[in-house]
């Protein structure tokens, strides 16, 4: 992110850029900050293409167009997964593109292996713009409420993280309901946290697993309940059902032997106030416990895919049955 940075700091630009990775706030970001710097308010010396099916050749054309009376000329492809599969031509003509054209690609995935990417590295930059580690999304929100002349509490921080998840966009708006709801005083509380923030589904499931590792079957059963009265689709919830199951997996083994926080949430892919939360449910159950439970909703992901069980049915029969008291 640094030589981005740099690029629009300087103007100085490369001929061709690629942002891709998960983080859609970052790609955004940068996207409009490269095309305000490159051309500012200029339409006429600027094309976008989006999708699956772009017309490279009408790119490659367009690229050979000189810009109208500017300096520059900037296409925008988005979302095209040429990064994914063979793209020899448009590879192969960005080595004698105009200077004064600029190519800036934004994608979901890119294959490393890739003709087009590696054509970019060499003339260009491509940047992962991944989710941030917990570290910078707490510089980023602290200047976000310097800006505004605000101030959060460190309890209050790690609450809101741990409720709204490490989603920037998602991030930002909480932040801006945040904002709106203290109007007129200086400091953010945990008080208006768990007054404002909307919880994601990711944290709906981790409660819903906490009542079953404590077998109150009534509450984890309500949990799915209120789920599906918001629209979540049953077999998205059994899938992160699954997965937090299969994260505590890994994270009790880990910690097991004897590994710490930071080094649990790096080999596991999670952030550090998530491992802290994950280590700690992790200790409701056994090993073996969880080694079932996974397996468990494997068959019963499986179960519906082969229409033995409705989908709703065989994620509440699931919850039931991991829920049940034991002596």
């Amino acid at each position: 992110m640094k030589v981005l940075s740099q690029d629009i700091k300087n103007h100085t630009f490369k001929p061709v850029y690629c942002l891709y990775g998960e983080e859609a706030f970052l790609k955004k970001s940068f996207k409009n900050q490269l095309k305000t710097a490159i051309i500012g308010e200029d339409t006429m010396n600027f094309q976008s293409f989006y999708g699956k099916d772009v017309d490279v050749p009408e790119i490659i054309s367009l690229a050979d167009t000189m810009p109208f009376f500017a300096e520059k000329r900037l296409i925008l492809v988005e979302n095209s997964g040429l990064f994914k599969k063979d793209a020899e031509p448009l590879a192969s003509y960005l080595s004698g593109m105009p200077d004064s054209t600029i190519l800036i690609f934004v994608e979901e995935q890119v294959d490393k292996r890739n003709k087009l990417y590696k054509k970019v590295k060499e003339l260009g930059y491509a940047a992962e713009l991944s989710r941030q580690p917990e570290s910078q999304l707490k510089t980023w929100i602290l200047r976000i409420l310097k800006q505004e002349g605000r101030q959060i509490s460190q309890t209050a921080m790690e609450l809101l993280l741990s409720s709204v998840g490490d989603d920037m966009e998602h991030i930002r708006t909480e932040l801006e309901k945040l904002l709106a709801y203290t109007e007129g005083r200086e400091g953010i509380t945990p008080a208006d946290v768990e007054a404002v923030c909307s919880v994601q589904i990711t944290g709906r499931i981790f409660d819903m697993i906490t009542d079953i590792a404590a077998r109150r079957q009534t509450r984890a059963l309500e949990k799915y309940y209120d789920l599906m009265a918001l629209k979540e689709p049953p077999m998205r919830i059994l899938f992160l059902i699954a997965r937090q199951f299969n994260q505590l997996l890994i994270v009790k083994e880990l910690a097991a032997s004897g590994r710490g926080k930071d080094e649990i949430a790096k080999k596991a892919g999670i952030q550090p106030f998530v491992a802290s939360k994950a280590m700690a449910q992790a200790k409701s159950f056994r090993t073996e416990e969880l080694r079932d439970y996974v397996v468990k909703c494997v068959e019963a992901e499986e179960a519906v895919k082969t229409g033995r069980l409705a989908d709703s049915l065989a994620v509440e029969l699931l919850i039931t049955e991991f829920s049940r008291g034991k002596s």
